[in-house]
């Protein structure tokens, strides 16, 4: 049996960092646990692989969603990356941080240590800003990539002078005194190539002797001695593979995202009772809000049809891809250096809200109804926007006691009133900055929800068909006090109740917040870091 200092499960977003961090110090040991395997796939590293890494089982959990009451008796598709880097290997590469309203609110749910003048000093050190960006909040120094989209495109430009002409100002940058506004988008892409978790923290990391990073590493259960975490059992090559056992002589630490971590604590015997004992699972500590809490951000596209210019539609086709290929191989540009999204708008749903709680994304292409990332043979453009901080809650629950079984995964979306209300107000306004006239030239008409589509009745029942994940699951191990119903670790990521084991990822996140995940996900592995190496307590008490 083979025994480290800490173990760590999952290489995703903050698995990584916490493994650097940890192992800066060379008396200490780290083995990190990944069920998939290496992040060698050249998809990966190329910006716009994310069109064929969703689909691709080999580095991708690919989870299927519950139908829900509304999505139409839908089950919605949800990627999870499934190799070094997670899902910072697959996604989108937005680098957002959300508002700082998000992180003071965690902390006035009794989370200290957790407010955005908390937590800017770990966005800071993570961070390699190339481009504008104010010092107060951006880091220089970090080991993770920042640019601002390098594309210019005339609709892109076009669409963010309607959004002017509507009153919504252009935003030099969004991560730093304020997200309203718009801007092209912030990601981790450094000379046309992917910046994931694993590039920018793990790989350094694994050099060093003092760290071991095991890839087709299925983690089944946490082994428990009383109230203790003291180690980790994996299948090495998954189903049917060898049973291994890790131990840890500090700490484990869960590392494997809001679908993952849950479903780990209940096959260990941690969750509720009842659905431990539904499943011939022992129960070894009861702790009910495991999974529960789920929250994800809901969004429907609204589609029109573009004239008088090309978009990326007909620049990915034929002749025209092959140009686009030797044009990424000679100069990293073009449109395989692109993401999903070119341009950022945050703004309010109505005169009320307190802070933009609306998010909106701006894209000169459009997709196949129902098909994340297949573009379709007409040009058109696409705006998709959400409500940045849901109310509905959902779950992630095991189906079975067979740990290599896909969860239970119900997001319950909309089912909280203001979330309907809010996301027809973005649908309301995509239309009017589609329809905007800057962007005249370039507009033929609207294709989705079309013209038909004007009640706010009509719009719900239209995000009801259409509407998608947009791939930011969080809020399934919360961070609360003790004394809370909901609350699955402390504020020092420590499992309520137990000794030596932690969660960091973005299932800890006790609200939604107003941004992308991955951003804060990684922030929160480098906060993890210093609580488990004690500096985080030390600044509380000195603070006290």
């Amino acid at each position: 049996m083979d025994n480290f200092d800490y173990v760590i499960v999952g290489a995703g977003s903050a698995g990584c960092v916490i493994a650097n961090r940890l192992s800066e110090d060379p008396s200490v040991s780290v083995c990190v646990l990944e069920a998939g395997p290496r992040d060698w796939h050249p998809y990966i590293h190329l910006p716009a692989g994310f069109i064929k890494t969703f689909y691709m089982k080999s580095i991708n959990w690919g989870y299927q969603q519950e139908p829900g009451p509304y999505t139409a008796g839908r089950s919605i598709y949800a990627p999870r990356g499934k190799t070094l880097g997670g899902s910072s290997s697959i996604n989108g590469h937005v680098y957002n941080r959300g508002q700082s309203q998000d992180f003071d609110t965690w902390a006035q749910m009794g989370n200290r240590g957790w407010s955005y003048s908390d937590v800017l000093p770990h966005f800071r050190r993570m961070e390699k800003r190339i481009g504008a960006g104010d010092e107060q909040y951006r880091g220089r120094d970090g080991s993770l990539h920042v640019t601002t989209m390098e594309w210019k495109d005339t609709l892109c430009e076009a669409f963010m002078d309607g959004a002017v002409s509507l009153g919504i100002p252009r935003n030099p940058d969004y991560n730093g005194a304020i997200q309203e506004g718009v801007s092209y988008v912030q990601r981790t892409i450094q000379n046309g190539r992917r910046v994931s978790s694993a590039t920018a923290f793990l790989k350094p990391a694994s050099k060093r002797p003092n760290v071991e990073v095991r890839t087709n590493a299925h983690a089944t259960g946490i082994m428990l001695e009383g109230k203790r975490a003291v180690g980790v059992r994996y299948s090495r090559g998954g189903r049917g593979g060898v049973p291994v056992e890790v131990r840890a002589r500090k700490e484990v630490i869960l590392s494997g995202g809001a679908y993952n971590s849950p479903q780990l604590l209940q096959l260990s015997g941690i969750g509720a009772p009842e659905l431990l004992q539904e499943h011939g699972i022992e129960v070894r500590h009861a702790l009910r809000s495991v999974g529960e809490g789920l929250q994800d951000h809901y969004a429907p596209r609204t589609v029109a049809r573009v004239k008088n210019i090309k978009t990326i539609n007909e620049l990915a086709r034929g002749l025209n891809l092959w140009g686009e290929a030797l044009k990424w191989a000679v100069t990293r540009k073009g449109i395989l250096s692109l993401s999903p999204t070119m341009v950022y708008c945050f703004w309010h749903s109505g005169e009320t809200a307190e802070s933009s709680d609306l998010q909106l994304t701006f894209t000169p292409a459009s997709y196949k109804e129902g098909v994340q990332g297949q573009l379709e043979d007409e040009p058109g453009m696409t705006v998709a926007s959400w409500q940045q901080r849901p109310e509905s809650r959902g779950y992630v629950r095991i189906r079975c006691a067979d740990p290599f079984a896909q969860p239970i995964i119900q997001t319950n979306y909309l089912t909280a009133e203001l979330d309907r209300r809010v996301i027809v107000a973005g649908m309301k306004l995509a239309r009017r900055l589609l329809a905007s006239t800057p962007l005249a030239p370039y507009y033929a008409y609207e294709d989705f929800p079309g013209p038909k589509v004007n009640s706010d009745d009509e719009f719900l029942a239209a995000a009801i068909q259409r509407a998608t994940t947009t791939f930011h699951p969080g809020c399934t191990c919360r961070m609360g006090p003790a004394d809370s119903t909901w609350a699955t670790v402390d504020d020092q990521l420590r499992v309520h109740g137990l000794q030596g084991l932690r969660v960091a990822d973005a299932s800890i996140m006790p609200r939604m917040i107003s941004a992308n995940l991955n951003a804060a996900t990684l922030m929160i592995g480098d906060k993890a870091a210093d609580l488990i190496l004690g500096k985080g307590e030390a600044a509380e008490r000195l603070s006290a």
